[in-house]
Protein backbone atom coordinates (compact mmCIF):
# COMPACT_ATOMS: atom_id res chain seq x y z
CA UNK A 1 0.00 0.00 0.00
CA UNK A 2 2.83 2.35 0.91
CA UNK A 3 4.62 1.78 -2.44
CA UNK A 4 1.36 2.48 -4.28
CA UNK A 5 1.00 5.78 -2.42
CA UNK A 6 4.65 6.70 -3.10
CA UNK A 7 4.18 5.88 -6.81
CA UNK A 8 1.02 7.98 -6.98
CA UNK A 9 2.72 10.95 -5.29
CA UNK A 10 5.74 10.65 -7.60
CA UNK A 11 3.49 10.62 -10.68
CA UNK A 12 1.59 13.59 -9.32
CA UNK A 13 4.82 15.51 -8.70
CA UNK A 14 6.38 14.67 -12.10
CA UNK A 15 3.22 15.04 -14.17
CA UNK A 16 3.61 18.78 -14.80
CA UNK A 17 7.13 18.18 -16.12
CA UNK A 18 5.79 15.94 -18.90
CA UNK A 19 2.98 18.32 -19.89
CA UNK A 20 5.13 20.97 -21.63
CA UNK A 21 6.77 18.31 -23.79
CA UNK A 22 3.43 16.88 -24.88
CA UNK A 23 2.04 20.37 -25.48
CA UNK A 24 5.08 21.17 -27.60
CA UNK A 25 4.56 17.97 -29.62
CA UNK A 26 0.90 18.85 -30.11
CA UNK A 27 1.81 22.33 -31.38
CA UNK A 28 4.40 20.86 -33.77
CA UNK A 29 1.88 18.32 -35.08
CA UNK A 30 -0.73 21.05 -35.60
CA UNK A 31 1.79 23.23 -37.46
CA UNK A 32 2.75 20.29 -39.69
CA UNK A 33 -0.91 19.53 -40.45
CA UNK A 34 -1.53 23.23 -41.20
CA UNK A 35 1.47 23.28 -43.54
CA UNK A 36 0.15 20.24 -45.42
CA UNK A 37 -3.26 21.91 -45.67
CA UNK A 38 -1.66 25.13 -47.00
CA UNK A 39 0.25 23.18 -49.61
CA UNK A 40 -2.84 21.22 -50.64
CA UNK A 41 -4.91 24.39 -51.03
CA UNK A 42 -2.16 26.04 -53.05
CA UNK A 43 -1.89 22.99 -55.29
CA UNK A 44 -5.65 22.98 -55.96
CA UNK A 45 -5.71 26.69 -56.80
CA UNK A 46 -2.65 26.34 -59.04
CA UNK A 47 -4.16 23.41 -60.97
CA UNK A 48 -7.33 25.44 -61.46
CA UNK A 49 -5.20 28.20 -62.99
CA UNK A 50 -6.06 30.72 -60.27
CA UNK A 51 -2.55 31.24 -58.89
CA UNK A 52 1.11 30.84 -59.78
CA UNK A 53 3.07 27.89 -58.41
CA UNK A 54 5.27 28.39 -55.36
CA UNK A 55 8.35 27.82 -57.54
CA UNK A 56 7.28 30.72 -59.80
CA UNK A 57 6.68 32.91 -56.74
CA UNK A 58 10.07 31.96 -55.27
CA UNK A 59 11.82 32.81 -58.58
CA UNK A 60 10.29 36.29 -58.39
CA UNK A 61 10.85 37.00 -54.69
CA UNK A 62 14.05 35.25 -53.57
CA UNK A 63 16.42 37.41 -55.67
CA UNK A 64 14.99 40.49 -53.93
CA UNK A 65 15.82 39.10 -50.50
CA UNK A 66 19.62 39.02 -50.76
CA UNK A 67 21.33 38.27 -47.48
CA UNK A 68 18.22 36.70 -45.92
CA UNK A 69 17.76 32.98 -45.31
CA UNK A 70 14.56 31.55 -46.81
CA UNK A 71 12.58 29.59 -44.21
CA UNK A 72 9.56 28.48 -46.24
CA UNK A 73 6.06 29.55 -47.15
CA UNK A 74 2.43 29.39 -46.15
CA UNK A 75 -0.57 29.81 -48.44
CA UNK A 76 -3.76 31.67 -47.51
CA UNK A 77 -6.56 30.24 -49.67
CA UNK A 78 -9.01 32.97 -48.68
CA UNK A 79 -6.67 35.79 -49.74
CA UNK A 80 -5.08 33.72 -52.53
CA UNK A 81 -1.74 34.91 -51.27
CA UNK A 82 1.54 33.33 -50.28
CA UNK A 83 3.55 34.35 -47.23
CA UNK A 84 7.25 33.71 -47.68
CA UNK A 85 9.27 33.71 -44.47
CA UNK A 86 12.89 34.80 -44.20
CA UNK A 87 15.34 35.49 -41.42
CA UNK A 88 18.05 38.14 -41.51
CA UNK A 89 20.16 39.40 -38.63
CA UNK A 90 18.03 37.39 -36.19
CA UNK A 91 14.76 38.99 -37.34
CA UNK A 92 11.95 37.24 -39.18
CA UNK A 93 10.73 38.95 -42.34
CA UNK A 94 7.34 38.04 -43.82
CA UNK A 95 6.77 38.80 -47.48
CA UNK A 96 3.14 38.54 -48.63
CA UNK A 97 2.73 37.88 -52.35
CA UNK A 98 -0.38 37.95 -54.53
CA UNK A 99 -0.73 34.39 -55.77
CA UNK A 100 -2.28 35.37 -59.10
CA UNK A 101 0.14 38.12 -60.14
CA UNK A 102 3.28 37.35 -58.14
CA UNK A 103 3.45 40.96 -56.94
CA UNK A 104 4.59 41.69 -53.40
CA UNK A 105 1.64 42.91 -51.34
CA UNK A 106 3.49 43.67 -48.11
CA UNK A 107 6.75 43.09 -46.33
CA UNK A 108 7.30 43.17 -42.57
CA UNK A 109 10.56 44.26 -40.99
Amino acid sequence: MRSLLVGFLAALALGPLAAPASASKARAAFAQDQSRSDQGEARKAMRAGNIKSISEIERLVLPRMRGAEYLGFAYDATARAYRLKFIKDGRVINVDVDGATGKIISRSR
